[in-house]
């Protein structure tokens, strides 16, 4: 298999067409697998690999980013190989400043990012959630900071709605500042709301979308059992094993009669989207990882696509078709 690589949004930035997710690694998955992975993960060819300063389970910690972090210092050509991005916005202490996007926020979480990261610059710094409470001109001004002082390379944002992506380049612009290069939004088969708003407003703007939880919590990838382990495992899986129980039965015989994997098919329906640029896989284990692969060379028939938008119906198309004429 050979890794395929796209633009991510408007940049020159070449990132494979998959994202190597790592919120698992530190709470799921032990340090030494973790390194296993992400070694695998390269040789694979895939260069993008996707964190936040939150990641851990331990408030203020950023257990991820340091498990990242002593991967690179093994050396090898690790960091130089990895197109790097994490976030800020989240809790990392227990003051009021210790959160959200106030320029003193952004600076010191950068800054704490890249001490635990053990690198002198982030690829891709995201911005977490948007920031109702602060300006846009103080957002910009730290952000363009750290680019100039060359701490950060290109910024993103995840979980932004359509209208404030827009305000958000808006700003940018009269600034003279490149702004947002992608989103990082939730988008699946059961999950697809983005396509109103989210992913036009992308696609006319020039950023790229990186979706996350393609697989629904390992819903579309099989039954989680309650007791498996993972991002959104337990509870709320077999939540939605019940409340989709027709739906994913419809599902199941598809892939079966496609004689391919749910997880496979699931992932290759994102990547055949032209708004996508790199699903995040966050996997646990070797066969997950190897299996996340052959989605790249899954190619889904018009008829497939059909009928899979007949079992997990979208919101109609984009705004304002979707719902007027």
């Amino acid at each position: 298999m050979t890794m395929e690589y796209a633009s991510l949004g408007r940049s020159g930035l070449k990132v494979s067409r998959l994202c190597l997710g790592t919120m698992n690694f530190g709470p799921h998955t032990r340090e030494g697998e973790s390194f296993t992975l992400m070694d695998a993960a390269l040789e694979h060819g895939i260069n993008f690999f996707d964190t936040a300063n939150v990641y851990g389970s331990k408030r203020g910690e950023g257990v991820t980013e340091s498990i990242l972090g002593r991967w690179f210092a093994q050396g090898g050509g690790r960091r130089e190989r990895v197109v790097l991005a994490t976030k800020v916005y989240g809790e990392m202490g227990e003051g009021p400043n210790d959160h959200r996007l106030s320029a003193y926020h952004i600076r010191a979480a950068c800054e704490g990012s890249l001490r635990r990261l053990q690198t002198d610059h982030i690829d891709l710094y995201q911005m977490h959630h948007i920031d109702r409470e602060t300006p846009w001109e103080e957002i910009w001004q730290a952000m363009e900071q750290l680019v100039q002082a060359g701490k950060v390379l290109y910024v993103g944002s995840s979980n932004f709605a359509g209208w404030q992506i827009a305000v958000a380049q808006g700003e940018a612009r009269a600034r003279r500042f490149m702004g947002l290069i992608s989103e990082q939004s939730l988008y699946n088969l059961r999950a697809r709301s983005v396509e109103l708003e989210v992913l036009p407003a992308c696609r006319a703007l020039g950023l790229g979308v990186i979706p996350w939880s393609p697989l629904s919590g390992g819903v579309l990838g099989g039954s989680p059992s309650p007791d498996s382990k993972g991002r959104r495992s337990g509870e709320p899986a077999s939540k939605a094993l019940q409340e989709n129980r027709a739906q994913l039965a419809a599902y199941q015989k598809l892939c079966t009669d496609l004689g391919e994997a749910p997880a496979n098919v699931a992932l290759a329906w994102l990547l055949a989207n032209p708004a996508v640029t790199a699903p995040i896989i966050g996997p646990r284990t070797m066969d997950q990882l190897t299996g996340s692969l052959h989605a790249l060379n899954l190619q889904l028939a018009p008829e497939t696509l059909a009928r899979l938008d007949e079992i997990w119906p979208g919101p109609g198309g984009a705004a304002p078709e979707a719902y007027a004429w």
